[in-house]
Order: C-alpha cells, then sequence, then structure tokens
C-alpha cells in the first residue's frame, strides 16, 4: 500500500505536507515552543522564515513517504547534482581513503544518501533506531537500498563506520543529532550550549577520511531537490572541533534557513550529562 501511494507526485506530498506542518503548530505547544525559541537564539527573527519553517517541517515529514518506497533509481533521479560536486567527489575518491558526507536537519537530508549509493558506490549511514515495533520494520524497509547500509549508534556501529571509511567508501552522518553521554562535548550553536558529537573528527583522525558538507535544498512546487556541497572549511586558530564544526553547520544552515527543522530539541541535555555551566562552553 505504501508503495502505491508513494507513486503520487512529490508536489501531492509537499502540498498536503505544508498543510501538516501548520496543523501541528496549531494543535502542538511544544512544536511552537521550540521552534521560535530556536529561531529567536539563532537571530532569525524575520516572520516570513517562521512562517516558511513550518510549512517546510510538514513537506519533511511526507517526503519521506516517496523517498522510502520509491525504486532508488527514481529517488536518485530527484536530485540536481552539479558537475562541480561531481567532480569534488571524485576528487575525494580518488584520495581513497573515504568520505565522511555530513548533513544536519536541512532541507531533505534522506535523499543525498540514496543519490550517492545510486550513482556513485556504497555508502553506510549513521541513524538512530526507533523503539522494535512496525515503525522500526518501516525505517529498516525504507532506508536500506542496496549499497545503502545503516549502522546504529555504539560500538558496532562505529566500527562499521570505520570500516566503511577504511575500505575508501563514505559514511553519511546528521551532525547535529545530540549524542549520547561521553559521545560529545558542550559546544555554542548560534549562541547557545549545545551537547555537540565529536564522532566526525574522530572518524576523520583515525581513517584519514575527508570530510564533506552537503545538504539537499527542496525546490518549489515539488519540483525536486538541488545538491549543496564543499569540503569541509579549516578550523580558525584556536578553535574547538566542536565549535568548528558547529560554525560550519550554521554557515551552511544560513544558506536555507527555512528548511532547517527548528522544532528538533538540539540544546537537550541527555541523560547521564552534566548541564553545561552558566553562559555557556
Amino acid at each position: 500500500m505504501l508503495r502505491v501511494v508513494a507513486a503520487l507526485p512529490l508536489r501531492a506530498f509537499h502540498a498536503t505536507g505544508w498543510v501538516l506542518g501548520w496543523l501541528v503548530w496549531v494543535l502542538s505547544p511544544r512544536f511552537r515552543r521550540l521552534t521560535r525559541e530556536n529561531l529567536a537564539a539563532a537571530g532569525l527573527q524575520d516572520p516570513q522564515v517562521l512562517r516558511q519553517s513550518v510549512g517546510e517541517a510538514g513537506k519533511g515529514a511526507l517526503e519521506i513517504l516517496p523517498l522510502w518506497f520509491r525504486p532508488q533509481a527514481d529517488v536518485a533521479a530527484l536530485l540536481q547534482v552539479g558537475d562541480d560536486i561531481i567532480a569534488l567527489i571524485e576528487d575525494a575518491r580518488a584520495a581513497g581513503r573515504g568520505i565522511i558526507f555530513i548533513t544536519p536537519h536541512l532541507g531533505c537530508f534522506e535523499i543525498t544518501a540514496q543519490w550517492y549509493a545510486h550513482r556513485t558506490g556504497p555508502m553506510t549511514a549513521l541513524f538512530s533506531p526507533p523503539t522494535k515495533g512496525v515503525m522500526d520494520y518501516l525505517i529498516m524497509s525504507g532506508r536500506e537500498k542496496p549499497d545503502l547500509r545503516l549502522a546504529a549508534p555504539g560500538m558496532r556501529g562505529m566500527r562499521a563506520l570505520i570500516r566503511a571509511l577504511k575500505a575508501g567508501e563514505a559514511v553519511g552522518i546528521l551532525p547535529d543529532q545530540v549524542p549520547n553521554a561521553g559521545e560529545g562535548e558542550w559546544s555554542p550553536f548560534f549562541g547557545r550550549p549545545a551537547y555537540t558529537m565529536t564522532l566526525v573528527q574522530r572518524l576523520a583522525e583515525s581513517t584519514g577520511a575527508r570530510i564533506v558538507v552537503a545538504f539537499a535544498e527542496r525546490l518549489p512546487a515539488g519540483s525536486g531537490y538541488r545538491a549543496y556541497a564543499q569540503t569541509m572549511p579549516k578550523a580558525l586558530a584556536g578553535e574547538s572541533p566542536a565549535r568548528h564544526l558547529n560554525r560550519v553547520l550554521e554557515d551552511l544552515i544560513r544558506r536555507c534557513p527555512a528548511q532547517y527543522l527548528w522544532s528538533y530539541n538540539r540544546y537537550k541535555v541527555p541523560a547521564g550529562v552534566a548541564p553545561p555551566q552558566a553562559g555557556g562552553a
């Protein structure tokens, strides 16, 4: 049934998703609070950005149906990738040390991994599995595709990522996802302390892999997506790896602020982690 529904035009999912986003806005105080607080922290007070972000959040929720349940070739065809990005990927692959793609909750963060696995080669994506049950089955069925493997957080997942990189393959990570205790450090993100993963830096240091920052911008009227990618910019003098990562993500999000998932609780304190000191870290 889901595969039949997924065959509907992408514009139908985006139009319905826009309505869904506003329905959630009306019904969920938590959604409204997090969206407003996070936009304010980022200094984005433009009401138009707020309005657009609500609709874009709904689009992101519904577009997973065609992305998960259409054939991989059909999904990859939705992404427009420029020759400059192809050249960047080929150059990184030529080094033979693997590629770490970091893609925040910006635009469509599902399609880039599928495109790479279909057009370029094997990719292992880090994801946080839900509790066992129907959702676990749907996520595994929808996300696992030819040459696209999934790795859960923890030692087993870490070994899978390292193994893939040492084989010259690619891995994909949501770098703004809040890590578990012991896997991050407090660092400013849009001016507020956020528990920030250290995994990206550790993987790069242990494997020599190249870090590529990427996202797929959602195009109007369900016309598909446009890819953006760049090699990880260098750190500033005296900048910690966590702050370096957050600064790069901030710059990326400012390119397309209405398509960031502002309702994500980026500033939560994970279980077992001491809250940041007053004034931020």
